[in-house]
């Protein structure tokens, strides 16, 4: 059994960020222009953060979207890895392919 752990979402990061900066959730919402409920599911790793939600974040504290885009692009990659359906259907196309390889 693969016990990896999961990539952090980046809204966990963002979501320390903002406490460590005191700035709290109702208040980054408004200043961005985004519902407070989409903002705490984004920080909960409930909703994934979009390069349109990036370039918000950006403009508001200066970090690198780039690095938002990434680590959601890495945990979504993690968490389609780890659906079982997904796995099998790797596994037969790896075994289908395999004569390809040689």
């Amino acid at each position: 059994m693969d016990t990896k752990r999961l990539p952090t979402h980046p809204g966990y990061v963002l979501k320390e960020e903002l406490e460590a900066r005191g700035i709290s959730q109702v208040k980054f919402a408004s200043c961005i222009g985004v519902s407070y409920t989409m903002l705490n599911e984004i920080l909960n790793g409930k909703r994934s953060v979009t390069s349109d939600f990036a370039i918000l974040v950006e403009a508001a504290l200066g970090i690198n979207p780039e690095l938002l885009i990434n680590m959601q692009s890495r945990y979504n990659m993690a968490i389609a890895r780890q659906k079982p359906s997904t796995a099998a259907r790797l596994s037969e196309i790896r075994n289908r392919a395999a004569s390809w390889l040689l």
